[in-house]
């Protein structure tokens, strides 16, 4: 029984250890296998960096504000007797806007006038009998007195008149009108906006570190982005006080605006010249792999695997990255001309994988793109 017993041992031992032998050489198969796998090369697109000189210039968002604006309002409360424009009218410096009821006023001047009138022959009766030596010197000081009261009255009234004729204080286009004829108006009451809009002003801000490269007299172009408008003008102002919340400067430009597109309140795009155009390496911007620990784009070269095998492969590159224009992209550091550098695909590479190129489709890299449907 124990022989029987000890054999049954020995052929299980025998057993699980062919078992584990034949799994043995299974696994270090596999792992060879795995060690010599090659993932399949990934399919791509290419474009060759160059040189190229590009302006070097300050971009920065604006508003547009006028050189005058105001709310037109009314000065002394009373009702509208005549409404003189239309809104949206392009108007002249002193051009009628509207007139109130001056009935009264006008009633009062007419016997301010009588009065003035009377003043001013008495002041002459009196002055003829001071000098033929029979009036008094007193009696032609009063005269005298009551002429220039009488007066004064007369400029009074006639003043309030004025103040009751509202005019355009400069040349602009009217808003949408706010007043109805027959309307009565308090004093400071709205009746219509008006902008200046030639010149226009362009009002932005850059940081600090920016200032030595602003300039009173300047270049500068602004575009707006829903009508596409690009006008030139210079720089008119720099503020004397940095903003200390934002540690941006303002400035200010002055566009003569011929056309009248630019309103007060729009935004637009500022870009200022800034001396001779630099030399920059430029690549599409599909091409740039933006990531926290910095940008970079992935270059296709020759490269050898373990066994010394040459394929065509990439290698992660760092770049300092420069302005952009349209599809395009500066590259300032990293990237030397003729550089292969890959454009589409980007996200699925890593550091030495292989790749095929395919530039049947590419993507954009047009300076200057725009929407098909323009």
């Amino acid at each position: 029984m124990k022989k029987r017993m000890f054999l049954m041992v020995i052929a299980i031992a025998v057993f699980v250890t062919a078992i584990g032998a034949v799994k043995y050489g299974q696994i270090k198969k596999g792992m060879a296998q795995q060690a010599s796998f090659q993932p399949p090369p990934e399919a791509v697109t290419t474009f060759v960096a160059k040189a190229d000189q590009w302006p070097m210039t300050l971009a920065a968002i604006g508003t547009v504000s006028a050189v005058h604006g105001v709310v037109v309002s009314a000065d002394l409360p009373g009702i509208v007797d005549k409404i003189a424009f239309e809104s949206g009218q392009a108007v002249r410096q002193g051009d009628l806007l509207v007139q109130l009821d001056t009935r009264t006023e006008q009633a009062q001047l007419a016997a301010a006038v009588a009065q003035l009138e009377l003043a001013k022959v008495n002041l002459d009766r009196s002055q003829k009998l001071v000098d033929t030596e029979i009036g008094a010197q007193a009696d032609l000081d009063r005269t005298k007195a009551e002429y220039k009261a009488a007066e004064g009255k007369v400029g009074e009234i006639r003043a309030t008149i004025d103040r009751k004729t509202i005019r355009a204080p400069f040349a602009g286009v009217l808003g949408i009108r706010q007043v109805n004829l027959g309307e009565y108006l308090q004093g400071g009451s709205p009746i219509v906006p008006l902008q200046s809009l030639q010149p226009i002003y362009v009002n932005f801000s850059v940081p600090q570190q920016e200032i030595a490269r602003i300039s009173v007299g300047g270049e500068i172009h602004v575009t707006s982005s829903e009508s596409k408008v690009v006008s030139a003008g210079k720089v008119t102002a720099v503020d004397s006080v940095i903003d200390s919340a934002t540690r941006n400067i303002a400035v200010q430009a002055t566009l003569p605006n011929a056309d009248g597109k630019l309103h007060p309140g729009m935004f637009v795009e500022t870009s200022m010249v800034q001396g001779k155009p630099s030399d920059v390496i430029t690549v599409p911007a599909s091409s740039i792999n933006h990531a926290p620990y910095g940008d970079s784009v992935y270059i296709v070269t020759d490269l050898k695997d373990p066994k010394g095998k040459a394929y065509r492969g990439v290698r992660q590159q760092f770049v300092k990255v420069g302005p952009g224009r349209g599809d395009q992209v500066a590259i300032l550091s990293g990237v030397k001309p003729g550089d292969e550098v890959v454009t589409s695909g980007v996200f699925k590479l890593r550091n030495g994988a292989a790749v095929l190129v395919n530039n049947k489709t590419q993507p954009g890299n047009d300076p200057a793109p725009k929407p098909e449907e323009s």
